[in-house]
């Protein structure tokens, strides 16, 4: 122990170990003594020197001590003390100041000692093991270990700790540590783990990481916590930024919704704590993660849409129109409102409802407007108001509208300052910074809207008094030939070359002003210095346009005389050579990496990002319209037509199918109302049921338990007199029942009587209709028919002989006439034939009397038939009736005989109770049995 002693600071005999000497001697004891004691001292000893040897303890100790975290790992205490003494020489000393060189040696150090601590993996697997223990001294050390080796060597211990089983879930459980000291650094832990992996980060993010950040800025006072929220925030910020797994899972884990109360604040906002503007600079940084204009379009319309109905964005526009606000969270609370309103329709339509707190209250675009263009107002706020602006108008044609209409002479109000104004003043102020940013945000105004450029045509300035007005598009050219700021100049030639892009009738006005063309081509053709490289190339981009869209309707300025100015004054190679400083130029790529206005002096704001996109669209197509000829251009007219009558064909099919779409929609939404409605009414159904079925069970179940103890009652007591009130009211109940059954028995009865009668009144119809098919009986009329036939057929025969006569006396009359005959023979002959000439005549008029009656009897006897057919068809329909009348009279008698039934129970039950029943109804009921039992033996 005296060696320890000595190593500590007592006071030794004899000359002084050095330092390695030392740091030598206790790394032997610490791998050569057996006792556990003898190597806790020697590490607290190493521990104490590691700081001042860090050299030394780290390049001859550090094995002993990985050594002891893996064989001593039941001693807490001598495990702190070896992780402590590793933090020691890995970590540099932030806390010292330093000149540069000794710090770069620090550094050195450090990651020297770092890659030989991760050489084996193993040992970071020992460490996250290590981590698992809930002893303060070795959970705390261990956590400050593996945070200073993740600074030292991030990439490569992010790669051990992924493979490693359980290694990110053993880093997540320190959020949930009772105590703040570990808690906290195991956040900065978590920091430096999940810089720039995103495999670590989605990890970290399903591992509930946003429940316990939140839960615990929340704990902490949200914006007016302490340092912990920072570290929270910054945490949120490494896993949110540029991993759409992670904002995605951050959205529909509806995590936006608990960022709301971050952003309220009161009405006093005086005395900002530097660490509340931290905190809240973060808070807003992290919603403008969740809507950069780098994520995927419909993320973030959806996380837009969001903010819009959880209340975000309000509190937003409360904060950008407080009073009191620090500068830099205005700028950076305007740059947040900028983001989250950009392209989405109800949240610019939101914003531009949202007035400033002022009398008289005014928009807030036209307060922000007011701060862009005075130049006494802070850059970084200039150029964040200018973004609000233009992201207020991206894809925003209503907005673009209402901002253009405020310039034309119809919609002026005097007595009000409109955006208009403001952006007019703006670009004919003295400060190049205001005439460039009006510039860019009346191109804005006009971005892919073909109407509001045509109506810019209309708006007339007052340039003086005593002169005409000017149009806005020639005061703009006449600022340009008056040599001003190449700041101003590359703002009007950048809205000059937005509004007549695709619009020939602002062509037509540029190119109407005979001055515009040569100012053009003397810019473009003068050897100028580096600064007006960038105003040549511009102009060079603006003469190209009028080209380009050029429809000929002016005979001095057509495409084809503007490309042989272009050739004879300038040369094609020259033009093209001019029109591609714009892309050359320095500041070109950076305003082309993102929307938002970033730049780090006023002189470098140059280039708006939008007109980039413009100037890529355009410079190839310029650089072919200059080079072809006036047969190209023809052939490209019609083609351009053709497809523009394509292009019409196929909006108005997808208008249409639109409109279709639009149908289905409600169909669909009427179908599920329905659905819903149906379902609605069915559920009801079913529960009134059940309801019915419900009282049902329950009045059966009473009526059985009144009726048992009724008989009970009665039986024990015989005497009705005390009989309860619940006997009484089934009395009652028993009376109404009887009187209804009597009821239905009379009505029964003459329901009867009325089948009864008929029943008669069908048996006579039946015997009437078989009357007269017996008075004529088919017989007696074939009978007089066979006779009239008979006598038919002997008038027949007599006519016959007779004519047989007839023949013979005429054969004898023309033989007499050529023989001799007698003269009484002749005489005899003709008196004989006039005879039987006139029985002949007698005989066939009987004949025909008789054929005539003989028809009528025939008649007379088909008539009958036919009526006999109809008369047995009613009998049979009779019949049918009178066995269907005697059925419904059985039915009826059956009725009875029950009813009968029915009313014998109950006057019986009205006896057993004690109530005195009538006899003569007794009497009359059994009466109407008999004799309806009687009509059924008839029957």
């Amino acid at each position: 122990m005296n060696f320890f002693r000595g190593v500590m600071g007592g006071q030794a005999a004899g000359p002084q170990p050095s330092g390695a000497e030392t740091i030598q001697k206790l790394c032997d004891r610490v791998a050569s003594s057996t006792l556990l004691e003898d190597r806790r001292d020697a590490v607290r000893a190493l521990k104490s020197l590691s700081k001042k040897y860090r050299m030394e303890v780290g390049t001859q100790a550090m094995d002993h001590l990985i050594n002891i975290l893996q064989t001593d790992r039941s001693d807490s205490e001598i495990v702190g003390y070896a992780l402590d003494t590793l933090y020691n020489i890995i970590c540099n000393d932030e806390e010292e100041e330093q000149d540069e060189n000794a710090q770069k040696q620090a550094d050195d150090l450090g990651a020297l000692f770092t890659e030989k601590f991760i050489q084996d993996p193993e040992h970071i697997t020992l460490l996250l093991t290590l981590l698992e223990e809930f002893d303060f001294h070795v959970r705390w050390p261990g956590v400050k270990l593996l945070t200073a080796l993740l600074k030292s060597q991030g990439v490569q211990l992010q790669g051990i700790i992924l493979v490693s089983p359980m290694g990110v879930s053993r880093l997540m459980d320190l959020l949930a540590d009772s105590r703040e000291v570990i808690r906290n650094d195991g956040l900065l832990l978590l920091q430096q783990l999940t810089k720039g992996n995103a495999a670590i980060q989605k990890i970290v993010a399903f591992e509930n990481a946003f429940e316990r950040l939140l839960d615990i800025i929340t704990e902490e006072g949200s914006s007016d916590g302490g340092i912990v929220v920072e570290d929270c925030l910054l945490l949120l910020l490494n896993l949110l930024k540029n991993n759409s797994s992670n904002q995605n899972f951050f959205k529909e884990g509806s995590y936006i919704q608990r960022m709301t109360p971050w952003f309220e604040v009161g009405d006093d906002n005086s005395g900002w704590s530097a660490q509340k503007v931290t905190n809240l600079h973060l808070m807003l940084q992290l919603v403008r993660v969740m809507v950069s204009p780098v994520n995927s379009p419909g993320a973030t319309a959806s996380c837009q849409k969001c903010m819009f109905q959880c209340g975000l964005l309000q509190q937003l526009c409360t904060i950008l129109m407080a009073t009191g606000v620090p500068a830099d969270i205005l700028t950076e609370t305007i740059n947040t409102v900028s983001e989250v309103i950009r392209g989405s329709q109800v949240n610019q339509d939101f914003f531009a409802s949202v007035n400033a707190p002022s009398n008289p209250p005014r928009p807030a675009i036209v307060v922000l407007l007011m701060s862009m263009v005075n130049e006494r107002q802070p850059f970084v706020l200039r150029c964040a108001v200018l973004y609000c602006f233009q992201c207020f108008l991206y894809k925003n044609q209503k907005g673009q509208g209402e901002i253009v209409a405020t310039l034309l002479p119809s919609t002026i109000d005097a007595n009000s300052i409109s955006a208009g104004q403001l952006l007019c003043g703006g670009l004919f102020s003295a400060d190049s910074l205001s005439n460039w940013c009006a510039a860019v945000a009346l191109a804005h105004a006009l971005q892919d809207n073909l109407t509001q450029k045509e109506q810019l045509l209309r708006v007339q300035l007052a340039t003086s008094l005593g002169k005409p007005p000017v149009s806005l598009l020639q005061q703009c050219t006449n600022i340009l030939s008056q040599g001003s700021k190449v700041q101003t100049r590359v703002g009007l030639l950048m809205l000059l070359c937005t509004w007549i892009s695709n619009c020939p009738i602002a062509v037509t006005h540029f190119l109407h002003n005979q001055d515009n063309v040569p100012f053009l081509t003397a810019q473009i053709s003068e050897n100028l210095g580096e600064d007006e490289r960038l105003v040549q190339g511009l102009c060079a981009l603006l003469l190209g346009i009028c080209i380009y869209y050029n429809d000929n309707s002016l005979e001095n300025c057509t495409k084809e005389k503007l490309k042989q100015l272009i050739e004879k004054r300038i040369g094609k190679e020259n033009f093209v050579e001019k029109l591609g400083f714009i892309t050359k130029h320095e500041l070109y790529s950076r305003a082309a990496l993102k929307p938002q206005p970033v730049f780090p002096s006023p002189e470098q704001m140059l280039f708006d990002h939008e007109f980039t996109k413009l100037v890529k669209e355009l410079e190839g197509v310029i650089t072919k319209a200059v080079h072809k000829s006036s047969e190209e251009d023809k052939k490209e007219e019609e083609v351009k037509k053709t497809l523009e009558q394509h292009d019409n064909i196929v909006t108005q099919y997808k208008e249409l199918i639109r409109e279709q779409d639009a149908q289905i929609q409600e169909l669909k939404e009427q179908v599920v109302s329905m659905t819903a409605q149906n379902e609605q009414m069915q559920t009801t159904v079913t529960q009134q049921l059940s309801q019915i079925q419900q009282h049902k069970d329950q009045y059966n179940i009473l009526k059985l338990k009144l009726g048992k103890e009724n008989q009970s009652q009665s039986i024990s007591q015989g005497d009705s007199s005390q009989v309860n009130g619940l006997q009484t009211e089934e009395l009652s109940q028993l009376r109404e029942e009887v009187e209804e059954l009597r009821k239905q028995h009379a009505l029964l009865q003459t329901q009867l009587g009325e089948k009864d009668a008929l029943i008669d009144t069908l048996t006579s119809a039946a015997q009437t209709a078989e009357g007269p098919a017996a008075g004529l009986d088919n017989t007696e009329l074939l009978q007089e028919l066979d006779a009239l036939k008979s006598r038919v057929e002997s008038q027949s025969s007599e006519i016959n002989q007779l004519k047989t006569e007839k023949q013979e006396l005429l054969k004898r009359a023309e033989a007499g006439s050529s023989d001799t005959v007698p003269t009484s023979d002749a005489s005899l002959d003709a008196s004989k034939m006039a005879d039987l000439e006139s029985t002949l005549a007698a005989q066939t008029s009987e004949t025909e009397k008789l054929k005539e009656s003989w028809a009528e009897l025939e008649q007379k006897l088909d008539s009958v038939t036919s009526t006999v057919a109809i008369l047995q068809t009613e009998k049979a329909k009779l019949q049918t009736e009178v066995q269907e009348s005697r059925k419904e009279q059985d039915d009826l008698l059956m009725l009875l005989a029950d009813q009968d039934q029915k009313i014998h129970a109950l006057k019986k039950k009205l006896k057993d109770l004690g109530e005195p029943v009538e006899d003569e109804e007794e009497d009359d009921i059994d009466a109407t049995d008999q004799t309806s039992d009687e009509d059924e033996d008839e029957d």
